[in-house]
């Protein structure tokens, strides 16, 4: 009879291209996980690996043969396990990737009612821009990321978290008018917005694209703190979501600036990869969808 563990063992080498990280999801040494691939091969008289020492671990044909089918026998496991427990609960760690959008909007009370729901689940929270952490999900170095999305890609479920609105901000010190402000107006001054390499760059990027228009500085960073902080000492006009600078607006250290034509709104998004077994992934992107709403 074939090993589970075994097979739960080569699935997760395959899905994550390497015995390395494969040995650390699972929480296993290394030479355990080589172990028991070797088994597995000797049992069947098969090579299921190319183990070429210039190339990344990848499966063979007949090695290709057997992921798709202990990735079904994985799935069955879970969904009979939890049919047999009446439960729904997980635990264990939960590899959590958050824009840090998120961070000042949601994470608290999201980690809280995660906690509350499921107590057994010990959070593990990486903050990073957003194409990272796409990178991140889909070679299984993150359980889900919540991220600028959707993230096109079949092996991914994407739960709606939300869109942004958009808002330039000032501080009151700089001598800006009370009226509105055209593009070429705001191109006099630095621009403070999200690090090169995300879509809110590109989109500001595109904006100022008119040949009409003079060359524009951008002061890109991967810290929102950073962007508003500059935007409060008077370095720039600073390219934030409204919910990131209505706490500073309130207080009276930035200003909100009226500016034609507005910026698309930046779109969220819970991602996790459906091809896996079933698991806390999917439970973290509904509470977060929850959490979101109450917003």
């Amino acid at each position: 009879m074939i090993d589970l563990r075994s097979l739960e063992v080569f699935f997760w080498v395959v899905k994550l291209g390497g015995f390395g990280r494969a040995a650390e999801r699972l929480h296993m040494t290394q030479p355990a996980v080589s172990g028991r691939i070797s088994q597995l091969e000797s049992r069947y008289a098969v090579r299921l690996l190319d183990r070429s020492p210039n190339r990344a671990t990848t499966p063979t044909a007949k090695g290709l043969a057997l992921y798709s089918q202990a990735e079904r026998m994985l799935t069955l496991r879970s969904e009979l396990e939890a049919h047999l427990s009446g439960t729904t609960d997980h635990y264990g760690i939960l590899r959590i990737g958050i824009a840090e959008t998120l961070v000042h909007t949601l994470l608290g009370r999201m980690i809280q009612r995660l906690h509350r729901l499921y107590p057994g689940i010990t959070p593990e929270i990486t903050v990073d821009i957003s194409p990272t952490m796409q990178t991140m999900l889909l070679t299984g170095e993150l359980d889900v990321a919540m991220l600028l999305g959707p993230i096109n890609d079949p092996r991914v479920r994407n739960v709606l978290l939300g869109d942004y609105q958009m808002a330039w901000v000032a501080s009151p010190s700089l001598d800006l008018g009370d009226g509105p402000m055209d593009l070429a107006a705001l191109a006099g001054w630095p621009l403070l917005s999200y690090a090169r390499g995300t879509l809110p760059h590109a989109q500001l990027m595109a904006l100022f694209a008119r040949p009409e228009l003079p060359p524009v500085r951008i002061f890109s960073s991967s810290s929102l703190a950073s962007i508003v902080t500059m935007a409060i000492d008077g370095i720039g006009i600073g390219v934030v979501p409204d919910a990131i600078a209505r706490t500073e607006v309130a207080a009276g250290r930035m200003r909100k600036l009226v500016v034609e034509p507005t910026l698309p709104p930046l779109r969220f998004t819970a991602s996790f990869l459906s091809t896996l077994p079933p698991g806390p992934a999917a439970t973290i992107a509904d509470v977060a969808q929850q959490v979101a709403a109450e917003s």
